[in-house]
Formats: structure tokens, sequence, C-alpha cells
């Protein structure tokens, strides 16, 4: 990274961004066919930073007719392993050169804090496409062990054509996720980033053109999802779809996939994450720390965010009271751009409402509200919410139950560890979940028995790229992003079997 987060490097970087918002097809910016357009704007302030294509359905059939020209052409997908490694090297290389161009476009049109996007996500976006480029030319394909007199190769070709549908919660990293493994094993991509976070995946596409990777090989459409994520979903050459978001529009891509081509479906989905404290841990201001870092990370704006506190009732009013301190001298809401601040502004005005409303259900159940619970920097325009915690809530409440995507966390008190799993394992997801005790007999059962794609043990963490990340039950569907897992899903697997003479 060339350069340093302070707020004369960012203003310096607002005042000379250039917004890239055509839809990125065969190499090159154009209009949506339809010339229609969206707006996009700051969450921040609710003001419009500029409008976006809206491409349709006949835009996304003109990137797929690229994507797959590209790719039966062999330019990308015919290149040996070290030559894509060597390009992709080189797209790592300008995500970090761009970091800040990147981190203040994510923070304006997410509204999350500068220094996440510029600290955490976009050098994740550099480190996931380097790390996969890196993988593809050390992976070996298999012989058989057949009979004498026959030679049998199992080997991995790419599937083709991917599409791949975005979240608007970390629009460049969730695009490395996908596009890392995707690329490095020689597939062409057609990308459709939410619609309320499409500039930082544009500006992706076109520095990944710069590096080299050949006109047709990436292809970005923003538009609506009920038009061109439903397109991408139901057409007839697409080999493969991935999609991160809602468990509801994650069924949608099953069944297009049923009325189309029976194409390849991944899904990373919703979560309702449990962090289960054990009565034993000597160290609650870490745990603390922990606990406030997974509920409130992003805003809770992370399907990952453990949003259920599950503690053992011993210790349940100390803990409370050590996340209140942390809370009031740590946490501070404020203007995405202000590099100091941990929390920004929510999506949207809809999904802010939708957060309060929660809020609100909560409150009228006679829930106790611990901090938080309503709307802040209303007079901003834009749409902040405090951090929240509600006490004493039952396991079948719906703040407990509910996947609400903003910062507000239900503390669920337990007496055995019994009901404690039980309540962990008591909903529909199962993504992620963190797990505290200082007894490593307790860490190993425990762990073991919580269904979730991902169990962290004395922290909050997802991994990092040597780790596959996805969910049991409705948290995940056909495979896992990140680490060399990823790659199985982008590959068909072929068996060549010879009779020698």
């Amino acid at each position: 990274m060339s350069e340093n987060l302070t707020r004369e490097a960012i203003k310096s970087q607002v005042e000379r961004l250039e917004y890239r918002n055509l839809a990125f097809i065969d190499g090159r910016f154009v209009a949506a066919s339809s010339g229609e357009t969206l707006e996009t704007l700051n969450p921040a302030t609710g003001e419009c930073l500029t409008r976006v294509a809206a491409c349709n359905s006949a835009d996304v059939d003109l990137a797929v007719q690229a994507a797959r020209r590209a790719f039966e052409a062999g330019v990308w997908s015919g290149l040996a392993p070290a030559e894509r490694k060597a390009i992709m090297q080189r797209f790592a290389d300008l995500i970090e050169e761009h970091c800040l161009e990147l981190a203040v476009l994510e923070s304006l049109e997410a509204g999350k804090p500068i220094s996440e996007c510029f600290n955490v996500d976009i050098p994740d976006t550099a480190n996931t496409i380097r790390w996969h480029a890196e993988a593809v030319d050390k992976l070996y394909d298999a012989v058989a062990p057949t009979a004498k007199g026959v030679v049998a190769t199992v080997t991995r070709e790419p599937i083709g054509v991917v599409g791949a549908v975005l979240p608007w919660n970390f629009p460049a990293m969730m695009a490395g996720w996908k596009l890392g493994p995707a690329l490095a094993t020689g597939n062409s991509v057609v990308l459709k980033p939410a619609e309320l976070t499409s500039l930082s995946t544009l500006r992706l596409a076109e520095l990944a053109h710069v590096a080299g990777i050949p006109a047709g090989v990436l292809n970005v459409v923003p538009g609506l999802g009920h038009v061109a994520g439903k397109a991408i979903g139901l057409h007839p050459d697409i080999d493969l779809v991935a999609f991160t978001g809602s468990t509801e529009i994650g069924r949608r891509f099953l069944e297009y996939s049923a009325a189309s081509n029976l194409k390849r479906i991944v899904l990373e989905c919703g979560g309702k994450n449990p962090q289960v404290v054990m009565p034993d841990v000597s160290d609650l201001k870490t745990v603390a720390g922990n606990v406030l870092a997974a509920a409130f990370w992003n805003m809770g704006e992370n399907c990952s965010a453990g949003s259920r506190l599950i503690v053992h009732r011993s210790i349940k009013d100390d803990l409370i009271d050590e996340l209140q301190r942390q809370l009031d001298e740590e946490w501070v809401t404020g203007d995405p751009l202000d590099p100091d601040i941990n929390l920004g502004a929510l999506i949207e005005k809809d999904h802010m409402n939708k957060v309060l409303g929660h809020i609100e259900r909560a409150k009228a159940d006679g829930l106790s509200l611990v901090t938080g619970g309503v709307r802040m920097r209303e007079e901003s325009g834009g749409y902040f919410v405090a951090p929240t915690i509600f006490d004493e809530v039952g396991p079948d409440a719906a703040v407990a139950k509910e996947e609400i995507f903003g910062p507000v966390l239900a503390v669920i008190p337990f007496d055995t560890e019994e009901e404690a799993i039980a309540i962990a394992n008591d909903t529909c997801y199962g993504l992620a979940a963190s797990l505290w005790s200082d007894d490593l007999n307790t860490v190993h059962r425990m762990a073991a028995a919580i269904r979730a794609g991902t169990v962290s043990v004395n922290c909050f963490s997802e991994g990092d790229i040597t780790t596959p990340f996805g969910g049991y039950k409705q948290s995940g569907f056909g495979g896992r992003d990140k680490s060399v897992y990823a790659h199985d899903q982008y590959c068909e697997l072929k068996t060549t079997w010879i009779q020698l003479s």
C-alpha cells in the first residue's frame, strides 16, 4: 500500500474520485442496453453519489456471450497455471496500489468505517487473489489405483462460465472470495454486485483488465437483483452460480437452476450465530472485547455476526458490566470517512427501519434493554443505529431467532453445558459460532457438539484464507468460500480411462 490513512489523504482521495458507473463487458465500460440507470446513495448522508447502469437480461446475455467466447478461445482457460498466476499476482498488486481509492469507494457507498475498509477489506481482497493464484500451480491431479493394463487419470477442468452474485456488506472482499478460485482455475466470470454497492467492484474489473486478464474473462453487470440477478440465475449458458446473501434469495437460485439448465449452485447465506461463554473463563475483559467485535463489527451487517450471547448465569452480570464499559469507552459511531470511528451507517433507510422495528418489537415484548435501542445522528441524513444489547432474552424470543443484520445483541443465560449446546443449535442456521472456556476438555466436547461451519475458540474469528468458510443447515449449500476447497466447486472432475495394449 502506498498511502497512509490520514484525514488529509482521505479528503484528497474523495476530491479526485472518478466513479466507474457503467457495466464492464468484454473488456470495456458500456451503458446498459436500455439506457436505464439507478441511484447509488451515501448511507451516511442519504445523498446520491452517482447513477449506475441498470443492466437487464439483454446485458447479462451479452456478458455471458463474451465470457463464453473467451472461455472457448482459451485466452484464459487455456493458459498454463503459472501464466494465470503471474497475471493474478499483478491484479493483486494493483489492488494494493489502489487501496485507499477502493477503501474510500467502499466507505462512501456502504457506510463502512474507512479504517476497516483500508486495513482489512481491501488488503484481504488482494491477499485472496494472490493466495489462490499462488495455489493454482501447486495443486496436482491424480492417477487412480487401477489394475495392470489400465491407466486412469482424474483431472480437474474449469467448469466454464461462472455467475457470481454478491452482497452489499463486503463488496470487494466478497468479489475476491469468488474471483480468486474461479479465475485461478481458468473460468470466465459474469459478476453482479449488489445494486447498493457497485462502484468498487467495477473498479476491480478495470484493474483486472489492466493487469492482463483478457477481455471477456471478467464481466460486471450492475443492476437490480430481481432483474440482473434473476437473469444470471436463469441463463442457460452459465454453468455455475456462486451466491452470497440471504437464505430467501438463495432458495430462488436453486429454483432458477431447476427451471433452466441445472447449473451448479453454491450458496453462502444467513446466520444467527451463538457466542457461548462457559463459567470457567478467567479473563472477562478479553471475552467482552471479542463479544463486542463479533456482535457489532461492520454494524452487525455480517452473516457471521455473533448476535446471540449465551452466557452462564453465574458470570452474566459481570460480563454485561464489562461489555457496557468497553462499549462506552471504545466504540464510537460517526462519519464513516473519519479514521477514528468504529461504527458507521447502516446500508439504507429501509434496512435501518427494519432493524429499528426488531428493536421496538423486543421492547414491546418486555425484554430488558441494557443499552442503545435508538437511531443516532439523524441530523446527518444518514442511517445510524446505536449498538444495542438486550438482557434476559428467552431462546424463543424473536430477537434471539431472527437474523436482524444490525447492531443488536441478545443475551441468553444458561445453567448447564447441555442447555448451552441446545440453545446454540436451536436455529435453522449453522454458519459460525464462538466458544469460550479455559478447560480444554470442555472446548473439544462443545466444539464438536455445536453445528456450525466455523467454531472459533477463545476468540471471534472466521479463520483466514487457508480455511474454508460456509455453513451447515440453511446457512450454506453446495460448497465453501476460501481455501483450496473452494477450487473444487469451480471445476469439473474428469476420469480418463486408458486401456493399454
